[in-house]
């Protein structure tokens, strides 16, 4: 390699983390919190909530990490002083690997699915190629896109709110990132594996799949990890934040051909992950029963509030299979957010294609019922508009960008 090459990769590699570096990476947290009052919220900081407030408005998982990831972290604490001398980050990929039925190579770690989700869009599209991702769907690939000045093209969700393969792919003939949320954020919605694969066989040369999983084990979704094994042109994002309620411990992964998390890793600062989400990750996997014990537990509960919201003549939409849903209030979504909080519950936020619709986490079955109670409430003594003319179709983002709040 001549000195020119060597001093082009560096430059390179230096543009590439100023470029990761121009925008927060944005998490579900960031966006839920982002969406309250100032006067509660300011930018991801909780100020002074009571105890009791229920908190169903981040997809967050309220059983927390596992026993067994739990007792992983206690006994790797009094190593937090060394970095990862024990090689926890390759167990992690080895146990993923051996479980997806990947190769090792075809695995990398992230804290958490929001970094690879970022970092794809960084990679993958320009000015020249778009970003196309379903409306409403979830906000952070479009932070992204603006790093890179990309295109963003929003396709509506098919009647039974899917994404629309077809649409989607016809979008942007120059697309570099076709994103799929499966199930979806906010709607929960299930988009079928033939569908997603349809897109992958006919989406613009050049472009790839971003199929972000994050949700998949709560749902009776289809993953499409073989895809990966079978070399095509997708990266697949799981993350510990959802079903394994490691939220606020942080690890997640992007499944993808070598060339393609080569290309994603070059922005990444190379920053090492904490041996704490690690071990705890890894025991997590290794806990046979927590995926159908908690999905089980979630999904009844989930269950339980759509069938008391229909019983009430409240409109569901769609048919939700994730911790999260959404509601057609028939009130501007805001005014009904601020009116749940001031109950002490605190809600999802809106999305600009449906102001009158909220979205809501699905939280304890303690939890679940004060959301009832004060929903019931709010709903009787809010009245109902025609619609809201929302021209502006994401107004809120450059303040994220900046750490402001929108009102």
């Amino acid at each position: 390699m001549s000195i020119r090459d060597t001093t082009s990769r560096r430059n390179f590699l230096r543009y590439a983390s100023l470029a990761a570096a121009a925008t927060p990476i944005l998490t579900e947290g960031h966006f839920a919190r982002a969406a309250q009052q100032q006067q509660v919220y300011t930018f991801g900081v909780n100020h002074g909530l009571p105890a009791d407030t229920v908190l169903i408005n981040a997809n967050e998982n309220p059983l927390g990490p596992c026993k067994a990831a739990c007792e992983a972290i206690g006994g790797i604490a009094h190593a937090g002083g060394r970095y990862d001398i024990y090689n926890h980050n390759e167990i992690l990929i080895d146990t993923v690997a051996r479980q997806m039925n990947l190769k090792p190579e075809y695995v990398a770690v992230y804290p958490g699915s929001s970094e690879p989700l970022h970092y794809t869009v960084l990679a993958f599209t320009s000015p020249t190629r778009g970003l196309v991702t379903g409306d409403p769907s979830y906000e952070a690939p479009m932070v992204g896109a603006m790093v890179t000045k990309a295109p963003i093209a929003r396709v509506r969700l098919t009647a039974d709110f899917a994404h629309d393969p077809k649409a989607l792919v016809a979008a942007d003939p120059n697309a570099g990132v076709i994103y799929i949320c499966n199930p979806n954020n906010p709607t929960g919605t299930i988009t079928s594996k033939k569908d997603i694969v349809w897109a992958l066989e006919n989406k613009p040369k050049g472009s790839i799949l971003l199929v972000d999983e994050a949700y998949i084990h709560l749902s009776e979704a289809e993953s499409v990890v073989d895809m990966v094994a079978a070399d095509k042109d997708l990266i697949v994002l799981r993350t510990f934040s959802k079903i394994y309620g490691m939220a606020g411990i942080r690890c997640g992964l992007a499944l993808g051909r070598p060339d393609l998390l080569k290309k994603i890793e070059m922005f990444n600062g190379g920053n090492a992950m904490p041996i704490t989400g690690l071990v705890a990750a890894s025991a997590s996997l290794n806990d046979t029963s927590l995926i159908p014990e908690r999905k089980k537990i979630i999904g009844d509960t989930r269950r339980e509030t759509l069938t008391w919201l229909k019983a009430n003549n409240y409109k569901v939409i769609g048919d939700p299979q994730s911790n999260c849903f959404m509601i057609d209030t028939g009130r501007k979504g805001r005014t009904v957010i601020a009116a749940m909080q001031e109950k002490g519950v605190i809600i999802g936020r809106t999305w600009p294609i449906w102001p009158l619709a909220v979205r809501i986490s699905v939280g304890t079955p303690a939890e679940m019922a004060k959301f009832r109670t004060a929903f019931k409430q709010v709903m009787d003594s809010t009245p109902a508009v025609a619609g809201v003319n929302h021209n502006d179709p994401m107004p809120h983002l450059q303040d994220l960008r900046t750490g402001r709040v929108s009102a």
